[in-house]
């Protein structure tokens, strides 16, 4: 599968794709192959959002989940960046309970372009993030969309 492994401020990441649709992106490199234009297009956009821009919308996208999941997660590449939604008010949009939500969440084979980290807890915390270094890796991304949440909101960071 072609893929492209690249370095941001949040770690090493790695995306991959299938004739032109992107399929997974995941924490860490492989060893190197050849870059596709489609995933140089994706990879620049990627370093572009970690300057601060909102990612583009019109990337082709093919993440495996079961229809629930597929769900969620077109529910989830609603939320405008810079803004979160709890996973109460997510579950409510997907007639769903909050738990399965963060199930879907977690599932989630794209994590940013497919934004989970914006799904935060209905008392304003992080709520859980499986990407990354987990918690810290979700604050850090909200933090790059000019989202703070409270250290008192943050029982793992205190």
């Amino acid at each position: 599968m072609a893929h492209v492994s690249f370095a941001t401020p949040v770690g090493a990441m790695t995306v991959f794709a299938h004739e032109d649709a992107l399929v997974a992106l995941e924490w860490g490199s492989t060893a190197a192959t050849e870059a596709t234009p489609f995933l140089e297009r994706v990879r620049d956009g990627l370093l572009r959002y970690f300057d601060g821009e909102a990612l583009p919308l019109d990337w082709s996208l093919a993440p495996a989940g079961t229809p629930f999941q597929q769900r969620v997660w077109n529910r989830l590449r609603a939320i405008p960046f810079g803004t979160t939604v709890s996973y109460g008010a997510l579950a409510h949009d997907v007639d769903s309970a909050p738990r399965a939500v963060a199930s879907a969440c977690a599932r989630n084979p794209l994590p940013i372009v497919i934004p989970c980290h914006r799904v935060i807890a209905a008392d304003g915390g992080l709520g859980g993030y499986s990407g990354g270094e987990g918690l810290p890796t979700k604050a850090a991304l909200l933090s790059l969309e000019g989202i703070t949440i409270p250290l008192s909101k943050c029982p793992a960071f205190v």
